[in-house]
């Protein structure tokens, strides 16, 4: 460990001297420009009462059952477009930017919190009337969809966990450092030196490692990536984010009372697979689905299956008799079983 602990140190060191060199290249986007290029035809905006002005879609019949979807660090609301193309005709999607990220913009000097992302998503689905709902959340946003599951239970009638964070096991040795972004963020040096760097340098080895098929790391993703994360005032919110004060531990998920669904991919290397599955074994009642060859984001990198699990979720959730009417060709594929 100490060797590891100062081959980080050395690097963050090494990289200081870079700084002034890439300095040009970190100025940040206006929102405008942002939005220009990256809105969505569904995109809305929303502003709250803590002045956030979140971003957000919500596709689908207004009257069906609806599914709420939280993203991952450094992610967006694009991440989930391969689950909302195809439940949107049954399902009522609505994904969100958190602060620091996607087309969210924050107040000066706001810092984020996990309890303020559960305070954004109960404000924003209260101010679109939507009293009941399934949530689900990859990585960050898992951490984010199974607290607020904790919080709000008469609120949550299904929960999905996508490679969620908030494990309180512990890695082995096996499973490697956490990637290296996320020991940057655990120093002060390092996080001066993430505000200052071009996030592109950090998107192409963290994109590859997360998607597991490179194919799908192309060029128009990293500049995604990289551009969204010079919004205006989005490094300071991820930079100055400040943890809870709360330790949760493995009693805290055997109250999780909701259906859930755990999605895992078994090469995922920015979370262990074996914290997931830990996760839903903990969970009373939790449906495990391992994809053998999924990486840390299988609703992006494996659309197809991911989508027919959920929806076979879905359906038990959501009986036929309260949902919308389902398209004659689409078969819910089995939960149970693994890829």
């Amino acid at each position: 460990m100490k060797v590891n602990r100062f081959l980080i140190i050395a690097a963050v060191l090494v990289g200081g001297f870079a700084v002034s060199l890439t300095a040009c290249a970190t100025r940040e986007i206006p929102y405008p420009a942002l939005e220009a290029k990256y809105g969505l035809p569904s995109s809305n905006y929303m502003e709250l009462e803590d002045g956030v002005r979140v971003h957000y879609t919500d596709e689908g019949p207004k009257s069906a059952p609806t599914v709420v979807l939280v993203h991952g660090f450094a992610a967006s609301v694009h991440a989930w477009r391969p689950w909302i193309d195809r439940l949107s005709g049954d399902y009522r999607m609505v994904a969100m930017d958190l602060p620091g990220h996607g087309l969210t913009s924050a107040p000066t000097g706001y810092r984020g919190s996990g309890d303020k992302q559960l305070a954004i998503v109960d404000e924003l689905v209260e101010r679109l009337g939507i009293e009941r709902f399934v949530i689900a959340g990859n990585s960050m946003g898992g951490g984010v969809a199974w607290t607020y599951t904790l919080s709000h239970p008469e609120k949550v009638a299904g929960l999905v966990l996508v490679n969620a964070a908030g494990w309180p096991g512990e890695r082995s040795e096996e499973d490697g450092g956490p990637p290296f972004v996320f020991m940057l963020l655990g120093n002060p040096v390092g996080r001066a030196v993430l505000k200052s760097f071009n996030p592109r340098m950090f998107a192409e080895g963290g994109l590859k490692s997360a998607y597991l098929d490179e194919s799908l790391v192309t060029d128009e993703l990293m500049d995604r990536y990289a551009e969204l994360a010079l919004a205006p005032g989005h490094r300071d919110v991820l930079l100055t984010s400040e943890r809870g004060s709360r330790r949760y531990t493995r009693e805290d998920f055997a109250r999780i009372t909701a259906p859930t669904l755990a999605l895992v991919g078994e090469q995922d290397k920015v979370i262990p697979s074996k914290m997931t599955k830990e996760m839903a074994q903990a969970i009373p009642g939790a449906t495990l689905v391992v994809y053998e060859d999924g990486g840390h984001v299988p609703m992006e990198q494996l659309p197809d299956r991911s989508a027919a699990d959920l929806k076979a979720f879905l359906l038990r959730v959501f009986p036929p008799a309260s949902a919308a009417p389902t398209s004659p060709d689409a078969s819910p594929a089995p939960v149970a079983g693994g890829n």
